[in-house]
């Protein structure tokens, strides 16, 4: 119990473990909210990491319902702990407990709504020039009510930040695009836009579209897929660190739809719009959330908005019943 003996929140039982940081559930004593706690521990002689650093000063800006709150800080000798809502499960092991039997698979309402989640939290995010760089299912939770949130900042960068490169090493392997996988280093949002296409896809399968086993085997698998890059379908491609003097296997494009035969073709469009070789040709968050993809739900709203606005008129405006022999004023 070191690090938060004296805190007014409790530990109850250990969610999950990283390289830096324990996950607890939790709750707090003072008004019995469950929590979750997400402990930080490092050398005293070393500082607080710049990862917790970076990340504190980023949720505090990020307050969105499709972003995970952070609601407090607390700060020993050698811990670090942050407090977070409680959420019931992330989306890896939602696709396992309610997925299809055997695959993991969701349902196309269920998968078509968190996509309109995330692209939410996401949108919200790039609005800020906030780079998530490591989207995938562990670090989308999901709420009681199936509400999906962006969670674990820790490898996310403010471009507003004067540096002239940002590192490679970021973004889970089966996650990671393409531009990224060969070396670039000046990359944009359009880093966290792959990474949505490969969890989209998965959603529907119950299992990675890509998974690689190393950076070579990851390029690989998606050139079998999508094809081996050209000159004509990604001019820049020759001049990345890992790509110059490089020879890849020739593998013609294969159609998604036989890929991925339980996608409708709106799906399709939308997939092949976010895994474009080209980083600026790939759809953005905002772009994406107009996409007729999203009909059913931007319908669902404006019946929803009518609604409102109609109650809101009978409230103030009622309608006046006026007498069949009503003749007018004069």
């Amino acid at each position: 119990m070191s690090g938060i003996s004296n805190s007014r929140y409790k530990r109850l039982d250990r969610l999950g473990e990283g390289t830096y940081a324990t996950v607890y559930r939790g709750e707090d004593t003072q008004t019995g909210a469950v929590v979750a706690l997400k402990d930080i521990h490092y050398d005293p002689e070393e500082g607080t990491p710049s990862t917790a650093v970076r990340e504190i000063a980023l949720m505090k800006e990020l307050r969105h319902d499709n972003i995970v709150r952070l609601l407090h800080v607390e700060q020993t000798e050698n811990n670090l702990v942050m407090v977070f809502e409680y959420m019931d499960k992330d989306l890896k092991k939602y696709m396992d407990a309610l997925g299809t039997p055997g695959t993991g698979a969701l349902d196309a309402t269920i998968i078509r709504r968190f996509m309109y989640h995330m692209l939410q939290g996401l949108a919200f995010c790039h609005d800020r020039r906030v780079l998530h760089r490591d989207l995938k299912p562990q670090n989308l939770l999901i709420s009681a009510s199936g509400v999906l949130k962006l969670a674990d900042f820790g490898l996310a960068r403010s471009t507003g930040i004067p540096v002239t490169t940002f590192s490679n090493e970021v973004v889970t392997l089966w996650y990671r695009a393409p531009d990224v996988l060969l070396g670039s280093k000046n990359y944009d949002s359009a880093i966290d836009m792959w990474s949505v296409g490969c969890i989209f896809a998965e959603m529907f399968t119950g299992r990675p579209l890509f998974p690689g086993n190393n950076a070579d085997d990851q390029i690989n698998r998606i050139f079998r897929v999508l094809g081996t890059p050209t000159p004509h379908t990604w001019p820049l491609m020759a001049e990345l660190p890992n790509a110059v003097n490089k020879k890849f296997a020739a593998h013609s494009p294969v159609s998604l739809p036989s890929v991925l035969p339980m996608m409708e073709p709106l799906a399709i469009d939308l997939l092949t719009q976010l895994l474009r070789y080209e980083p600026s040709r790939r759809i953005t968050a905002k772009d994406a959330l107009l996409h007729p993809y999203f009909n059913e739900i931007h319908n669902h709203h404006h019946q929803q908005q009518q609604q409102q606005q109609q109650a809101l008129q009978n409230m103030y405006f009622p309608t006046t019943v006026i007498p069949s022999n009503f003749n007018g004023y004069f």
